[in-house]
């Protein structure tokens, strides 16, 4: 069996890694390099950086950036933002870059799918998909540079992607971005239901448990997260002791894990009891004088 992932994104604002609420309000987190280092310390499977300024303004992907964070990356990373030609996948192969993805160019020139998986494999190719939830309760895809949702439908956007070429899909619930709610179940079962590519679930998620219930309850291969792996302590550790210890087949290659600690409903750390704890004490050795 596959092991599913449990994969950080990092959504980042003109060269800051930021807090994203509703695909609408940013706030700064800190820089790339850092955050990249400490998710690798920390034992997240892999990274999705995705530059949300760089098409909006036209410009190119930044390869400095991503040539600085391939050096601390030990996991595979994937970067957006900024891409339209196949050049530009060229260079952040590069520059340290596994995979790419791509959203805009991809709604606007769905051939540029196909172009780039023929040069690239489609293991490289990831197309992102925002999705937001209308006042109808119909789900429409979302164009994150206008800020408007557009006439078409996740599901089959996803299938057309899959016959273009794309390896994989990277799905985000725009409604559910920086809620804390909970992934957006409905959404990923669809579209993890209508094509046979891997989805990565995306938006929402709040504690460990949001993990489980995402890759328990649909065909996702993978669940993603951003302002959770950036707020919660020792967050890809305990997001992983929580699928492993309910039997989810997840890699979990880290020296710690609180697979013996006491945990409350949301899977956030309990004190041990007062006997243990006096146990764990260390002796103190006194210096010895000659």
């Amino acid at each position: 069996m596959l092991k599913k992932r449990v994969i950080a994104c990092l959504v980042v604002r003109d060269g800051i890694v930021v807090q994203s609420i509703g695909f609408k309000k940013y706030l700064p987190v800190g820089k790339p390099a850092i955050a990249v280092e400490f998710l690798n310390q920390w034992g997240i499977d892999e990274i999705i950086l995705v530059d949300i300024t760089s098409t909006k303004e036209g410009r190119e992907p930044d390869f400095k950036m991503v040539k600085d964070l391939s050096r601390k990356c030990y996991v595979p990373l994937t970067i957006g933002g900024g891409i339209t030609k196949a050049e530009h996948v060229s260079e952040l192969m590069h520059c340290g870059a596994d995979k790419f993805s791509i959203n805009k160019i991809a709604l606007e020139t769905p051939a540029f799918i196909k172009e780039t998986a023929l040069i690239y494999g489609n293991q490289c190719v990831v197309v992102s998909i925002d999705v937001l939830k209308g006042e109808d309760g119909k789900y429409r895809v979302y164009d994150y540079t206008t800020r408007q949702a557009i006439d078409k439908e996740p599901v089959q956007w996803a299938k057309e992607v899959e016959e273009l070429g794309a390896g994989e899909i990277f799905l985000t619930s725009v409604s559910r971005d920086g809620t804390y709610q909970g992934y957006d179940i409905e959404l990923v079962q669809q579209v993890a239901d209508a094509v046979s590519i891997p989805v990565i679930a995306s938006g929402g998620a709040k504690s460990a448990v949001d993990f489980k219930e995402v890759l328990d309850k649909t065909k996702a291969m993978a669940a993603s997260a951003a302002n959770f792996f950036h707020f919660t302590e020792h967050s890809v550790v305990m997001a992983k002791t929580a699928l492993v210890g309910k039997g989810s087949p997840v890699r979990f290659e880290t020296h710690a894990d609180y697979t013996e600690n006491p945990v409350d409903g949301e899977f956030r750390l309990l004190k041990k009891d007062d006997k243990t704890l006096e146990n764990m004490l260390f002796v103190r050795i006194e210096k010895e004088v000659i």
